[in-house]
């Protein structure tokens, strides 16, 4: 029985519905690239109004083919198009891949459209790739099943990389792009908008093939998050690394949130969390993902986010410079050589000065000194990397230029990268033949090294599964049904997580004679109501109240100012707590998220966090290392630390509590909960939420 991979990469037969006798048209392009290419299978266009397309034999319809085919791409517009798979599917056809539109993009209809299809392959068994599909292509079978325009020339060099897009443009632009820097693919697939198959999915497909080294994904969307994980932590597993390039800031997240974390974990912030919890390493430009793979491949990824350094050796100081600005930009740390390692350099003739570069000015342009600069540096305890960055001489003497980078490369050591900065087409070409990680910008060369540099061990322990993926209950509807708690409901969930609160009264807001409190004065006095998100928004909170009579101003104060900004609302109650000292205010905000599931945010507290955007984001739950990475990526934390000789703050209870709230992964009832501030005390003196958020759907 055929494999659903071997339908999708190499079939033996395909039928191609809609085949157009005209070569000029994309719809006549995918029996031309099958040809062109060799393909070795069966093909059958399917035009019916003609007998022959480009001159071969062609059937009127599906139902009239000799056998039934593997694999059928469908050229025909949406309505047409569905019915061809209606027709393949109860003909057992194993996989169809649509070109048509009309479908997702295209509102109450194409809504209706993506219904058919997906009740089509319920029924009978077929699996959709697209619709929207440029195709999918392996250049090690000649199955190039496409009409992308950039694969229309024969004798395409066949690698180790595997390219999966939702955009099918990008596939056309990859391997182009990739052909010209001496990079090579085994397969690439745009997979258009996901009805069916999804990236993820077929990318799962390719983990044991053998002849895929790494992964390239260029993505417009994080739907279909859990298939995307599963596939990541299965290439984590087989060793083989995935680089991404996500497209896409939009403000759907922010506009459906209510508390400061929706606002601090936008769409492009989840995803970058997201991947990173992954394992799948992240590039913002274009030509950092199609060269960036190999880097990957040579650094491993870290079990724990770290200071990570660069050493950087040139024959240019100022090519070098170019380099080192975006490196340090992307806070990646340009380190010195030391003092032993000078030492080694001056041993081997090479007198180097103390400097952030190795400059081997003039005389590295020589084999034998750069090759000697590059077997010290690539082996000094300093450097968790070395970039090479050559200058004129990569143009004009290719071979002399990069030949010592490739024996270093050869010969193991540290992690070693090449930037090189005149246009150098050959030079580049053969470092990429030799497998050495190599650049043709110093952006892109910037991008790639702090995307390996980070990389991180995918999280094992994160919940984006079935069971909280909001996905599958119909996710918009119902973060935008939940029920926001008042603050003492609130206080009630976080105490049963174990997290500390404030001790808290409710007090009728018409009370004319203040009742004898709990605590000692001076007390915060805040409006007490469900439905109200930013209660200082409505003047609904009075700080420092030291007195009975002070209290009885307040609480009238918060009621006549809740009244005016809130028309119609009458306020019954308020809230009294004392006022509770602290080190600092720190947010811990949990949300779950329409497409990747839960999320843990962490950052500098107070009103003005969404100002400021210091903060840390990680999928939910998190353990204690994972929290205390957190901390120390929030900048506003350092004071925690004993800074300039601060009182040292309670950091280890801050990252109890921030394990303890990421654990609502386990309650897919809360859409959204949030302590704002949660006050550090002194060491030892742990920490206190003082106020708090909660959205329920129970």
């Amino acid at each position: 029985m055929t494999s659903l991979r071997q339908a999708l990469f190499a079939p033996q037969s395909i039928a191609i519905v809609g085949q157009s006798d005209d070569a000029g048209k994309t719809t006549g392009r995918p029996l031309r690239y099958l040809r062109q290419a060799g393909f070795a299978g069966r093909l059958y266009p399917v035009n019916p109004a003609r007998t022959t397309v480009l001159g071969e034999g062609a059937w009127r319809s599906l139902a009239a083919l000799p056998e039934i085919p593997e694999h059928a791409y469908i050229l025909t517009p949406a309505d047409i198009a569905i019915e061809a798979v209606e027709q393949c599917g109860v003909m057992g056809v194993k996989v169809a891949t649509l070109l048509a539109d009309g479908f997702t993009e295209a509102g109450e209809l194409g809504a209706s459209r993506v219904d058919r299809l997906r009740s089509i392959a319920a029924r009978t068994g077929i699996r959709i790739v697209g619709p929207s599909s440029l195709g999918i292509i392996d250049l090690r079978s000649k199955a190039l099943i496409t009409a992308n325009a950039a694969f229309d020339e024969a004798n395409l060099p066949v690698g180790g990389i595997f390219a999966a897009s939702h955009s099918g443009s990008m596939i056309g632009a990859l391997l182009s792009r990739g052909k010209a820097r001496g990079i090579a693919f085994a397969g690439l697939v745009s997979v258009g908008n996901e009805v069916d198959l999804s990236l993820g999915e077929i990318c799962e497909l390719m983990l044991d093939d053998s002849g895929i080294d790494g992964y390239l994904l260029f993505l417009e969307t994080m739907r279909n998050a859990q298939a995307l994980r599963r596939f990541a932590l299965g290439a984590a597993a087989y060793g083989k690394p995935v680089l991404a390039y996500k497209l896409g800031r939009s403000e759907a997240a922010r506009e459906l949130a209510v508390t400061h974390t929706g606002a601090l974990a936008g769409e492009d912030d989840v995803a970058s969390a997201f991947l990173a919890d992954c394992g799948i390493a992240r590039v913002y430009t274009l030509d950092a993902l199609i060269e960036g793979l190999p880097l990957l491949a040579r650094v491993p990824a870290a079990q724990s986010r770290r200071s990570r350094s660069v050493g950087v050796v040139t024959t240019t100081g100022g090519g070098a410079a170019t380099a080192v600005d975006p490196l340090a930009a992307r806070g990646i740390a340009i380190e010195a050589a030391s003092a032993a390692t000078l030492a080694r350099l001056d041993a081997a003739g090479l007198a180097v000065k103390p400097a952030r570069l190795v400059d081997l000015t003039l005389a590295g342009t020589r084999y034998d000194a750069m090759k000697a600069a590059l077997d010290i540096l690539s082996t000094a305890p300093e450097f968790d990397l070395v970039l090479c960055v050559v200058g004129s001489s990569a143009r004009f003497y290719p071979d002399l230029a990069v030949r010592p980078i490739i024996d270093c490369a050869r010969s193991g050591g540290k992690p070693l990268a090449a930037y090189l900065t005149p246009e150098a087409p050959d030079a580049l070409c053969a470092l990429a033949r030799a497998g050495v990680p190599s650049f043709r910008t110093p952006e892109a060369c910037a991008d790639a090294i702090a995307a390996a540099l980070r990389r991180r061990v995918p999280s094992l322990l994160s919940a984006c599964g079935e069971a909280t993926s909001p996905r599958k209950a119909g996710a918009v509807d119902r973060v935008r049904n939940a029920r926001l708690v008042d603050e003492m409901e609130a206080y009630n969930l976080l105490k049963e997580l174990g997290i500390i609160c404030a001790p808290s009264i409710a007090l009728d807001a018409g009370l004319t004679t203040a009742p004898d409190l709990p605590f000692a004065y001076p007390v915060v006095v805040k409006a007490l109501a469900t439905g109200i998100a930013h209660k200082s928004d409505l003047g609904g909170v009075v700080l420092g109240v030291s007195d009975a009579q002070a209290l009885l101003t307040a609480i009238g104060r918060i009621r006549q100012s809740v009244g005016e900004r809130q028309p119609g609302m009458t306020l019954d109650r308020v809230l009294v707590q004392p006022m509770v000292p602290s080190l600092g205010e720190v947010l811990v905000g949990y949300r779950l998220d329409a497409d990747v599931g839960p999320l843990i945010v962490v950052a500098a507290g107070g009103i003005f966090t969404e100002i400021y955007r210091d903060r840390s984001l990680r999928l939910a739950p998190v353990d204690r290392d994972a929290a205390c990475e957190m901390i120390d990526e929030v900048r506003g934390m350092v004071a925690l630390t004993g800074y300039r000789g601060r009182p040292r703050g309670d950091v280890d209870a801050l990252a109890a509590a921030i394990v303890k709230i990421s654990r609502l992964a386990g309650d897919p009832s809360v859409i959204e909960a949030e302590i704002n501030p949660l006050i550090v005390r002194p060491l030892g003196q742990g920490v206190v939420a003082v106020d708090a958020l909660v959205r329920v759907v129970r």
